[in-house]
């Protein structure tokens, strides 16, 4: 264990684990390095507001992960959980082991704000105690990376990080200025650069919607031009929902931001997916807050598939496109497919007639339904 004042840090609380991670890294151990979030002002993003953000000491990271070593061998011999043992790091074991103990994530929301010589200290450590590990990932915002050295990015790709998420949600400058998320459309495509160069996996999400029904438009081409400069492993789709806590919620309260409708939100993906040239990663819709769940694939191989299903839903007949959307938002639905399923369908109208949902109220309950997922 490292040799420093943490050693001696009466402040450790055991084993911990942040509120959120990517849907992909499921069946991840979930590190936690820092607690919530560095930037905290997006006003799109509910999750850590209120909240105080603090770097863990590496001595406490180390301490997890021993905790969380021994569990593992305990459990593969087949003990008991011993008696004073961390009840939160045999929890953690026991679901890694069920799925390989493959993967890691680092949370909570900007990883790479740790000095990279104790990001590499704890990379270290992990690699000693798992070596066995073949994928470490981390959440990082684009002001981060440019402010990384190349070499520093580097040595952390060497030490096992191999994989980021950037929330870059719109290449827009206006929209980014709007929801304060503090970093700028050029920023955004220097650190998808550098990730990049680094030789590490890059994972860019970007989120119809945010630009309001005011820059659909501009959302769309402007984000897919970054991207396309770019060339991430993936892009996520993570379509904007709206919960009350929420600072944007008020101003969609107030009428300050007009949110877009499920059709106008599909109408940009459409421009979006036309836009992409370049990209030779895969789209990912791997979240429920995604109306078209089919739009994932590769690029640039199912590009005119991607299309296709977007197109189709646009060009539904009113009756069958209203009842998508409240099949998909009630989890009825899973895709566009079901529309073929009699069954589906007329439960769907049951549950429209039971809550008295109606075509002139749909945008409203939807808004609603979504809002429940966050």
């Amino acid at each position: 264990m490292p040799d420093s004042a943490d050693d001696r840090d009466p402040a450790y609380r055991g084993f911990e684990q942040g509120p959120i991670r990517p849907p992909s890294e499921a069946h991840s151990l979930l590190l936690r390095v820092t607690r919530n979030c560095p930037w905290n002002r997006c006003t799109f993003c509910p999750v850590y507001k209120g909240t105080t953000f603090s770097v863990r000491p590496v001595a406490h990271v180390w301490r997890d992960l021993d905790a969380v070593y021994e569990a593992v061998q305990r459990l593969r011999r087949g003990d008991e959980e011993p008696a004073g043992a961390d009840p939160r790091a045999w929890v953690a074991a026991k679901n890694w082991l069920r799925y390989g103990r493959r993967q890691v994530f680092l949370q909570d929301a900007n990883s790479l704000v740790v000095p990279p010589a104790d990001l590499l200290t704890m990379l270290r450590h992990l690699q000693e105690r798992f070596p066995e590990v073949t994928r470490v990932t981390s959440y990082a915002r684009s002001n981060s990376i440019v402010a990384l050295e190349d070499s520093s990015l580097a040595a952390l790709r060497g030490a096992g990080l191999s994989r980021i998420h950037i929330g870059m949600e719109s290449g827009a400058n206006q929209v980014l200025q709007m929801v304060r998320k503090g970093t700028t459309r050029r920023m955004h495509i220097l650190a998808g650069q550098k990730v990049k160069q680094a030789g590490m996996e890059l994972s860019e999400y970007y989120m119809p919607g945010l630009g309001g029904s005011q820059w659909l438009e501009l959302n769309a081409v402007e984000t897919a031009t970054a991207l396309s400069e770019i060339n991430p492993d993936f892009i996520r789709l993570r379509t904007l929902a709206l919960p009350p806590d929420a600072p944007l919620y008020e101003d969609y309260r107030a009428g300050r931001f007009v949110k877009a409708t499920d059709i106008m939100m599909a109408q940009e993906l459409l421009r979006f997916l036309e836009t992409l040239t370049g990209v030779t990663g895969a789209i990912k819709s791997d979240h429920i807050l995604n109306l078209l769940p089919e739009v994932d694939g590769k690029l640039p191989q199912d590009r005119e598939r991607l299309i296709g299903v977007v197109r189709t839903f646009l060009e539904l007949d009113p009756e069958p496109q209203f009842l998508y959307r409240v099949g998909r938002r009630l989890g009825v639905l899973s895709g566009l497919g079901d529309l073929e399923d009699p069954a589906k369908l007329a439960y769907v109208e049951d549950l429209c007639r039971h809550y008295g949902i109606r075509p002139d109220t749909v945008d409203a309950v939807t808004d609603d339904l979504m809002r429940r997922f966050i």
